[in-house]
């Protein structure tokens, strides 16, 4: 477990863009049920993916169509919220950082880490973009 002062600021990167903080997996559930868009971040304080995963998904709702709700769940941290979400993400194995689109409540996009990792977050951005266009 990360201490909260290591990622209180990785998290208001995202709050701070209107992403809702989910805790435990009540949230989660909760979020997830849900009608419309829901995109879900599971932020991380990997600095080789999360560094650009975080800017990517702020940058990807500058566009017309955008999720009608942003939730986010930190990996090492909000354990319990991460779980949930990731049972969720079946069949995709646990990654960190990873986004997911759901409609509602179904999965219907997803960027592992491997889809983030090494990638400029103006890419991270356009592949949600272009997710959002067929779902949102």
């Amino acid at each position: 477990m990360y201490p909260e002062e290591m990622v209180k600021p990785m998290r208001a990167e995202l709050s701070d863009a209107g992403f809702q903080d989910l805790y435990n997996a009540l949230e989660v559930e909760n979020a997830l049920k849900t009608e419309g868009t829901t995109l879900v971040v599971i932020n991380s304080v990997c600095g080789c993916a999360a560094r650009n995963a975080r800017p990517g998904a702020k940058m990807s709702l500058d566009g017309a169509k955008k999720p009608d709700h942003l939730v986010t769940v930190f990996a090492g941290v909000d354990k319990d919220a991460v779980d949930a979400a990731r049972q969720h993400m079946f069949p995709f194995p646990p990654s960190s950082p990873s986004m997911a689109l759901f409609k509602n409540g179904e999965l219907v996009h997803m960027l592992e880490r491997h889809h983030i990792e090494g990638r400029p977050a103006e890419m991270i951005a356009e592949n949600l973009k272009d997710a959002y266009a067929e779902f949102c």
